[in-house]
């Protein structure tokens, strides 16, 4: 009876929120109420440091939710800025109302410190100071916040935290289903599954994500789940419907090199942190896939040819060369810039070719609300845009988070490390504005220092 009684409708609802849906139900209604929504998950933010991570994830979805599922909002840029506002505020308030004796964390120093820089950066040598500063500015407060958020939780309430965005993603993935067979879930370019979401460059990435998460939570478990694994290769099946090329490649990548590389960082026996992959559930998992390799080869192979040649319309199907003709260009003109100006960077958030920068401008103060920019390769973008200098501080705060996240588990070290793998090829990582939002918002969790953090590392 207890477990049936988890899933009556009230008791959903009370683990959902009734401020969540309601806002949910505001951005579905009409354009008028969606704008609304925003202004709603802003005050919803303003409740707490949890309320603020889970007000900027719906700020995430509201902004990305197919446009034949929800209106378009009239202004959409400044309702997600009111949500991060609103998170920091909250988050600020949160830290004088509670102080901590565990101090101020090392790694949201250095994030304020990258924050200072990229400004400073900004001052100096950006050719659209106000694009670049906003830009710097909007990434330093979200990371900021997000990290501050995370740290000030309890071990419960990460828990909790951790299974709403979780189970918020595998809504995502679970609604997405019927549309496989509905002209509207190949909205975007009549070939990529894009369930609920906008595009498939944005659908492909998430079940990415969530399928590193759930892969690394079900091998810290013993037995793994049945749900788990079932919920993996749903993951994998939708990336591949989606043909998001990268995303694929790094959930396939990432959690290998996640398992090799972190009992080096940690230190800690293997089998401590991948308990799963000693259960006889796995071995019968992994005779099970060997011989369907065997007897499905063929086929096997025909398949991913064909997402790696998305279906044919690309010619190669040699991942390198397939990785040179849809990032090549990019990765040339980041290049010549460069070799132009390695110490001092073109300025953050400036396109490689200043001309191509398209500037969006909000009516009221004519402040840039929207300037978005593709460069695909985050580690040459960060180069390009900051210099040497900046780069290297980039390297060493990102070291900080590897390390960090590895201290945690295989869950969330195999979460960032698909999370930076992705960004080899669409690069989110400083755009809390897009795509980003979602990236920052599991990065910090990733690396969040909670009481089981301090009890792994001792």
């Amino acid at each position: 009876m207890q477990t049936a009684s988890r899933y009556r409708l009230p008791v959903l609802i009370a683990r959902i929120g009734w401020i969540p849906i309601l806002a949910i139900g505001l951005r579905l209604a009409s354009s008028e109420t969606a704008d609304a929504s925003f202004l709603l998950l802003s005050a919803f933010a303003l409740a707490g440091r949890a309320q603020a991570v889970q007000a900027l994830s719906l700020s995430w979805f509201f902004s990305f939710i197919s446009p034949g599922i929800a209106p378009d909002c009239t202004y959409p840029s400044l309702g997600r800025y009111a949500v991060i506002a609103a998170a920091a505020i909250s988050v600020l308030i949160s830290g004088y109302k509670n102080n901590t004796k565990r101090g101020t964390d090392r790694l949201v120093i250095m994030t304020l410190l990258f924050g200072v820089i990229i400004i400073t950066h900004s001052i100096l040598f950006s050719p659209i100071l106000d694009v670049s500063i906003l830009k710097g500015l909007s990434w330093s407060v979200t990371m900021v916040t997000l990290l501050a958020a995370c740290n000030g939780l309890s071990f419960e309430e990460t828990l909790t935290l951790e299974s709403w965005i979780h189970g918020g993603l595998v809504l995502i993935a679970l609604i997405s289903l019927p549309l496989l067979v509905l002209p509207l879930g190949y909205m975007r370019n009549g070939t990529g599954f894009q369930g609920i979401l906008s595009h498939p460059q944005v659908y492909g990435p998430t079940m990415a994500l969530l399928g590193a998460w759930t892969l690394g939570r079900m091998t810290e478990r013993r037995p793994p789940p049945w749900s788990s694994i079932c919920l993996v290769l749903l993951c994998l099946a939708l990336i591949v419907k989606s043909e998001t090329r990268t995303a694929g490649l790094a959930m396939v990548l990432g959690y290998p090199f996640s398992l090799f590389i972190s009992p080096m960082i940690t230190r800690r026996p293997f089998n401590t942190m991948a308990p799963a992959l000693k259960s006889s559930r796995f071995k019968v998992l992994l005779i099970g896939a060997a011989l369907a390799t065997l007897l499905l080869g063929s086929q096997l192979l025909g398949l991913v040819s064909h997402f790696v040649s998305k279906g044919g319309r690309v010619s190669s199907v040699n991942p390198a060369e397939v990785y040179l003709a849809s990032r090549g260009i990019l990765i040339e003109s980041m290049f010549k810039n460069i070799k132009q100006q390695p110490w001092t960077g073109v300025g953050f958030g400036i396109a490689s070719e200043t001309s191509d920068l398209t500037v969006s401008r909000d009516p009221l103060f004519h402040l840039p609300i929207s300037a978005p920019i593709e460069k695909g390769v985050a580690p040459v973008m960060v180069v390009e845009e900051l210099g040497i200098p900046g780069a290297a501080f980039f390297l060493a705060w990102s070291l900080i988070c590897l390390r960090r996240a590895a201290t945690r588990g295989i869950a969330a070290f195999s979460l960032l490390t698909v999370l930076l793998l992705l960004n080899l090829g669409e690069a989110t990582l400083f755009s809390p504005g897009g795509l980003g939002l979602l990236t920052l918002i599991l990065l910090s969790l990733s690396v969040a220092r909670s009481p089981m953090t301090s009890l792994q590392s001792k």
